[in-house]
């Protein structure tokens, strides 16, 4: 009898177990649920510099790692060589042409021997180079000239652009520009047989006397050969006489003054044996100009570099337009008949 009464109470027991048994797992179950809810969630905003370094630490998972990068092959010497030899890569085929460079640089000592060393430093030659103030007085331009290929000389017109003092560095190799170029030469009046003593005549450019230096022998040789061949045309380097040189002076100048202003040049100044013009043009119409000032005896002559400035293009009006404005015209505005 007493089995029958204890084993109502070990069931009624096992049974308030087994319900709080489900309560703790059911309650385990849902802090864990949570737990993993509040992991997944993203991290809250923070204001400070930390705040890269906490979502960091919040991620689940790390970045994998950078990929090893293999080392080259170490080669030996013949190999080396070899690749030297026989892999260097073949010279560029563009041809050379002229470049002219514009550069906006800033007006302080050492600009030049800045942008002259970069140049040098790649093989550039530069065939001219002028430099001038701008209207603004802190701002100067330069404009180079030199002959090289596209890619080279677009390198070395990058690197150039890289200095602190340089503004701005344009090619206007095919940019329609104005191109101008200043000359002035010193030209003899007396004619090309008398540009050697000229030469050595000193400043004022008068041709040298030797005849004083030669022995008495000498000068009466000298007669009897004038004499000999008096019926002949005159010998070049015999004195002339003062009206035969006046006349050649006068001949001589007429027609320098002639071929400067077909040239668009004028003299600028007129000694008693020289006169120097003045030119200003294209670098061929003054190599041209040059060539063709020889011939009387060129003394000296002074170039300056090319100056280059762009055009400015024109708006052309539409033809739609044009017809438009002179459709309409005014009857009485029309002469009679």
């Amino acid at each position: 009898m007493s089995n029958l009464v204890a084993n109502p109470v070990c069931v009624r027991a096992a049974a308030r177990t087994s319900v709080n048994g489900a309560r703790v797992l059911a309650t385990s179950v849902r802090r864990h649920e949570e737990a993993a809810a509040v992991t997944r969630s993203p991290p809250p905003a923070v204001d400070d510099s930390t705040s890269a370094l906490t979502y960091r630490r919040m991620m689940p998972h790390r970045p994998p790692p950078l990929p090893v990068i293999d080392l080259p092959h170490v080669r030996s010497a013949e190999e080396a060589v070899t690749n030297i030899i026989y892999n260097t890569p073949t010279p560029s085929l563009q041809p050379f042409k002229k470049h002219v460079l514009n550069c906006l640089v800033h007006n302080e000592p050492g600009v030049l021997s800045r942008v002259s060393g970069i140049l040098a430093g790649r093989g550039f030659n530069i065939d001219s180079l002028v430099v001038c103030r701008t209207e603004i007085r802190d701002l100067s331009k330069m404009c180079i000239v030199l002959r090289g290929q596209d890619g080279i000389v677009e390198q070395a017109r990058r690197q150039l652009e890289d200095l602190v003092p340089i503004w701005a560095v344009l090619d206007y190799t095919e940019t329609h520009c104005i191109e101008r170029e200043l000359l002035l030469a010193k030209v003899s009046i007396l004619g090309p047989e008398y540009l050697e003593e000229q030469l050595t005549g000193g400043p004022t450019h008068a041709p040298r006397c030797v005849q004083h230096k030669r022995s008495k022998l000498e000068r009466e040789a000298t007669l009897v050969q004038q004499f000999e061949h008096s019926a002949d045309r005159e010998p070049a380097g015999v004195p002339l006489t003062p009206s035969e040189a006046l006349r050649m002076k006068s001949d001589n100048l007429q027609a320098i003054e002639v071929l400067s202003a077909r040239f668009g040049g004028r003299i600028v100044d007129v000694s008693e044996h020289s006169v120097i013009v003045e030119m200003s043009g294209k670098t061929k119409r003054v190599d041209a100009f040059l060539s063709l000032l020889k011939p009387f005896g060129l003394i000296e002559c002074a170039r300056t570099g090319l100056m280059v400035m762009p055009r400015t293009p024109i708006s052309h009006v539409d033809d739609g337009e044009a017809e438009d404005e002179g459709g309409a015209v005014d009857a009485s505005l029309l002469p009679p008949g």
